[in-house]
């Protein structure tokens, strides 16, 4: 019954984590994609359960224009008198010395209901929280931006992050006195995702500090008054894989403490499994690591040292005698479109208006064509986490298009800048044809790349096609429906593109790999392309 990480799979970073009686909650970010904030269910801390996307309407999130990697960053998930509260950031600038990060709060007496309009809190800074305490006051607790630093641009400064700030909120009344700034963070710099939760006399504060990559961690500092000062944890950080590059997890940063009913304690944490010579295509993932109190009234990991393991105990579980059976290979899943609705494993684009870009009728998934692949506005891609190392994915595609500005078929995509895409189009001296599409990170100009030599010709009807990834390589296939031979079809590709470290690298890019269907006519007509199924197979 051990615990293997990552306990969420896939991009699912900034753990937010929760406890409210036997139920456990993680809360994830979702950057661009729609609708947004993941919230995954436990009853054991081993088996996850996706239950709500609960910004999944205009009034909660409009990312239309929104840059990548902006959008939904660390969400706080939170919950006192009767109702769960979240603490979201739509952030609106990436590039340049602003940042642009509104705040705001919604809230819900089900965790997979209606969540309330949004209530704005501030904008000078993002990974916000909102601290319940015990007398009933609320503290909401962020990071503040200082856009007098030097700004991010390909790695971030120092100077730009400003200490993080403490000021009392509620729900009818807003911010309310004095701002405090409790904590300035470590030598590691980049402090921000604070969280405060209080034990004894003690208020604990958890940030991440080191920027999202391979320099990441968990620190600790505590106070016995909740605005400060707040001491930092004599080892400085909890959880910290830098200058230990053999460690099968990297990257752990961002997250949160809870005590289980059993007793037992945990905090959660983002996460990396990078490939040889450092690269993450499931970019950045959530763990859990078992913790304990020492006599000093400081948390600890509980098997010593600070870094995150891939196998560790479930509640009550020695930590002497772990299961490390490696765990079986997922199974493959198979997507009909029959249920009237998006499966639910499939996010898009930025816009709380998916009419415009798809619906699911008669056991089809349908695209609308909108703007091209390389849009922040109207996008018409449909698609889902990349999970694993090895993978295959298959789809089945009916599309006619009458010109080159009208494209669909099967995408390999991280974002406007990096994607490979197998695409069905039109030629004026082949016809119908496929055509192989990239764009390999040439930030700020997007060009793209054709890999084939020249579109292929194509006969009338539905046509199959197929990705097959392994780790840094992947290849395309495609069939005429019916057929039972797999033809390849151009070289085979640079995956590692898809990836958080390709193009620009870790620090401007945080989401993850995903894979999907994807369509766009750029004449404005919106041509229509009607996928049959979708089987996404795991290899590893």
């Amino acid at each position: 019954m051990s615990i293997t990480n990552p306990v969420l799979k896939g991009f699912n970073p900034d753990p937010s984590f929760l406890r409210v009686g036997t139920d456990y909650y993680l809360a994830t970010s979702t950057f661009e994609w729609y609708p947004g904030v993941q919230i995954h269910h436990s009853k054991d801390l081993k088996n996850w359960s996706l239950v709500a996307r609960p910004l999944n309407r205009q009034s909660l999130l409009d990312m239309r224009g929104n840059p990548d990697s902006c959008g939904i960053w660390a969400p706080c998930l939170s919950y006192s008198d009767g109702f769960f509260w979240l603490v979201y950031t739509d952030v609106k600038r990436l590039d340049g010395s602003f940042k642009d990060a509104p705040n705001y709060i919604t809230y819900c007496d089900k965790i997979d209901g209606r969540w309330s309009d949004p209530i704005y809190v501030n904008s000078s800074g993002f990974d916000p929280s909102l601290f319940h305490d015990k007398d009933g006051r609320k503290y909401f607790i962020n990071m503040q931006w200082n856009h007098r630093g030097s700004g991010t641009g390909g790695n971030p400064a120092h100077d730009s992050f400003d200490g993080i700030l403490l000021q009392e909120w509620s729900k009818d009344k807003g911010l309310i006195g004095d701002v405090y700034s409790i904590y300035s963070g470590t030598e590691r710099g980049l402090t921000e995702a604070p969280h405060i939760f209080k034990r004894k006399d003690w208020y604990y504060l958890t940030v991440a500090e080191g920027g999202t990559g391979y320099g990441h961690a968990v620190t600790m500092a505590r106070s016995k008054s909740i605005t400060g000062p707040y001491e930092t944890q004599p080892n400085n950080h909890l959880l910290c894989a830098d200058g230990h590059p053999d460690n099968p997890i990297q990257r752990t940063g961002h997250g949160q403490y809870v005590e289980t009913h059993w007793g037992d304690i945990y905090h959660s944490f983002l996460m990396g499994r990078p490939l040889p010579g450092n690269v993450c295509p499931m970019g950045r993932e959530s763990g859990l690591e078992r913790c304990i109190w020492k006599d000093d009234d400081w948390l600890y990991l509980e098997h010593g040292g600070t870094l995150a393991r891939e196998v560790i105990p479930s509640p009550g579980e020695n930590h002497l005698h772990l299961d490390n059976t490696p765990p079986a290979i997922d199974p493959e899943i198979v997507y009909n479109f029959d249920n009237q609705t998006l499966p639910e494993d499939f996010q898009w684009l930025r816009t709380p208006f998916p009419d415009r870009i798809f619906r699911v009728e008669s056991d089809k998934l349908v695209l609308i064509g909108r703007e091209s692949i390389g849009s922040w506005f109207e996008q018409s891609l449909v698609a889902r986490r990349q999970q694993h190392h090895k993978y295959s994915a298959t789809t089945q595609l009916t599309f006619s298009p009458a010109c080159y500005q009208q494209a669909a078929g099967l995408t390999t995509y991280y974002n406007r800048f990096k994607f490979h895409a197998l695409l069905i189009t039109y030629e004026k001296h082949l016809g119908r044809c496929l055509t192989v599409v990239s764009c390999n990170g040439d930030y700020p100009d997007g060009a793209l790349n054709f890999p084939l030599t020249e579109p292929l010709s194509i006969p009338e009807g539905s046509i199959d096609l197929k990705v097959c990834v392994e780790e840094k390589l992947q290849q395309f296939y495609w069939k005429c429906s019916g057929s039972d031979s797999w033809n390849s079809i151009g070289p085979a590709l640079d995956a590692s593109l898809i990836s958080d470290e390709g193009g620009r690298g870790e620090h401007a890019s945080f989401t993850g790999a995903f894979c999907g269907m994807v369509a766009f006519d750029i004449t404005g007509s919106g041509k229509e392309a009607s996928y049959d199924h979708f089987i996404y197979t795991p290899q590893s």
